[in-house]
Order: structure tokens, then C-alpha cells, then sequence
């Protein structure tokens, strides 16, 4: 049995973690390591790889494979580790799946394929026959953004009938829609609840949710899970100090440049910086030159907690 099964549901702060590069096709393997200690050490609750700060569309299939390797090697299984199968091919995402097995990973997390639009009933239908193929548990992800579909609160309940789906993520920023969506899965036990923005999971863990999948914690995991903590225990006074963080984080470091690249750029330059790991971006995107570096390591030096 899995042990994400066995102790549903799944709580706490999962970094998506980026996949240190050295040139398009190369993974930096040692920053990796760098990473993942620096994430145990930091107390997180899980790791989470090949999900959209880990620019896993814009890598290669053999890049992917070799991360999931890699990363299962370093964690030793000292984390659960949840590895994101998300493609527009349902083999693709079986491939990844029995890969992700056979190296000890925990769960699956897929978000809808992102090419054609599906309706609701075809998203139902497709995550059915995928569920059955799979050797391990699956989380749903709900990413609109990138998909253009949302995951009606519904098709999550009839999807989440098979007990090999035991949870959710969502990545839309509604707080509307996530309260909809935990009150149609209240009544199924052990069904995990986790967020994606790191600027609402304090909130959400307030009204019940599990935790947080926040790219943030790559950079600063202590921080990320104190504001679990607290939150978890209904600390209003110091769930409010460490947004104050969480907010400035958001408007600096992820705000540096133009375009929807900026925050996976920051996440990066930031990491580079610190000494963790490379911070080469996959093709279509680029690091930052040495203005935004700059601008970068001023927003870090300004940052208190």
C-alpha cells in the first residue's frame, strides 16, 4: 500500500521544485542534490517534481526520466515524492507513471492535456481510463491558466469515486472555487486539499485545506512551513506577520521583467544566487542578465524574517 494512502491525507508544504539545468538538455545534478537537502533540512513535507515551475513541458522526455531518477536517489525515501505525468499523450503519462514506480515515488500528479479543450464529460472520461492504467495513486491538478479548462467541482467528485485518486491541486487562485470544490469532497476520507499560490495558502489552511505545492519554498522552505504551522494551528497574529513576507516575495522577486516567465525566473536567479544550483531556464525562456540579477539581490537583501 502506499504510504500516501495509509496516512491520507497528504498535509503540509510540497515544494514544485525546479529542475536544475545546465545547458537545454543537461540536468545539474549536484545543485539537485543541493536542493533537496536544503529542502529536508528546511522541514517540508513532501517534494514535487516535474510540475510547472519544473518547466517540464520544455524538457525532454529522457531529461524528465533521468530527474525522476535522480531525484528518488537523493530523497533516499525520506519524503513522499509526488512526480507530475502531465502530456497531451496518455502513453506519455503511463510511460512517466511506471518510471515514477519503478524508482519508488509515492504518487502521480496529472493535469488535463493541454492541446484540445475537453468538456467536463471528457475530462471525466479521460481520467477514468487513465486512473486504471496507473501504478500509483493520483492527485488531480487543476492549472486553467495553461490548460484552459477547470476542473468542475463535479467531475473531481465522480473521478475521485475511484480510491486511487486522493487528491487535488489547484493552481486557478480562487479561493471561491477551492471552497467549492472541498465542500463536494468533504465527505471522502482522506482526499488531500493542496493549493498552489504560496499568497493564499495561508488562508486556505485557515478554512481547512492541507497545505501548500508553492514554488516559493525552493527558496525559503523554513519560511513556507512556518506559515503551515501556524496556520494549521490557527495563529492568526503570525499567519499575518509571515504573509507580510510571502506578499513582498511576490511583488519583488516574481515581478522582475514583463512576462508570464518572470516568477520561474526569479525562483532561479534567486537560486543561483544563493549558491544551490544553476539557473539556466529551458528553451523558449532565458536567465536573467546581470540589470535583473541586480534588481534580484536587492529584493533578497531587503527581505526580513
Amino acid at each position: 500500500m502506499s504510504r500516501l494512502i495509509k496516512n491520507a491525507p497528504l498535509r503540509g508544504i510540497i515544494p514544485p521544485l525546479v529542475t536544475p539545468l545546465l545547458d537545454n538538455d543537461t540536468l545539474d545534478v549536484e545543485g539537485l542534490e543541493r536542493l533537496i537537502e536544503r529542502l529536508i533540512a528546511g522541514g517540508v513535507h513532501g517534494l514535487f517534481i516535474l510540475g510547472t515551475t519544473g518547466e517540464a513541458q520544455s524538457i525532454s522526455y529522457e531529461l524528465r526520466r533521468q530527474m525522476i531518477r535522480e531525484t528518488a536517489r537523493i530523497n533516499r525515501g525520506r519524503l513522499p515524492l509526488l512526480v507530475c505525468i502531465s502530456d497531451t499523450s496518455i502513453t506519455e503519462s503511463i510511460n512517466l507513471a511506471s518510471l515514477a514506480a519503478e524508482n519508488g515515488a509515492d504518487a502521480v500528479v496529472s493535469a488535463p492535456p493541454y492541446y484540445y479543450t475537453p468538456s467536463q464529460v471528457e475530462l471525466a472520461e479521460f481520467y477514468l481510463d487513465l486512473v486504471e492504467q496507473l501504478p500509483l495513486p493520483l492527485f488531480l491538478y487543476n492549472m486553467p491558466s495553461h490548460t484552459k479548462v477547470n476542473f468542475a467541482p463535479d467531475t473531481i467528485r465522480r473521478i475521485a469515486e475511484n480510491p486511487k485518486v486522493i487528491g487535488f491541486k489547484d493552481s486557478s487562485a480562487n479561493t471561491v472555487y477551492f471552497q467549492s470544490v472541498m465542500t463536494a469532497m468533504k465527505d471522502i476520507p482522506g482526499f488531500s486539499m493542496l493549493v498552489g499560490p504560496e499568497e493564499i495558502t495561508g488562508e486556505i489552511v485557515l478554512m481547512g485545506g492541507h497545505g501548500g505545492i508553492n514554488g516559493g519554498a525552493n527558496m525559503f522552505p523554513e519560511l513556507y512551513v512556518n506559515l503551515y504551522n501556524v496556520a494549521e494551528r490557527g495563529d492568526l497574529q503570525e499567519v499575518r506577520r509571515l504573509q507580510q513576507t510571502i506578499m513582498q516575495i511576490s511583488m519583488t522577486i516574481y515581478t522582475v521583467g514583463k512576462y508570464g516567465s518572470s516568477y520561474l525566473k526569479g525562483v532561479k536567479c534567486v537560486l543561483g544566487i544563493l549558491g544551490v544550483c544553476n539557473d539556466h531556464l529551458a528553451a523558449p525562456f532565458y536567465k536573467f542578465e546581470e540589470p535583473e540579477k541586480e534588481r534580484i539581490r536587492q529584493a533578497l537583501q531587503a527581505l526580513q524574517f
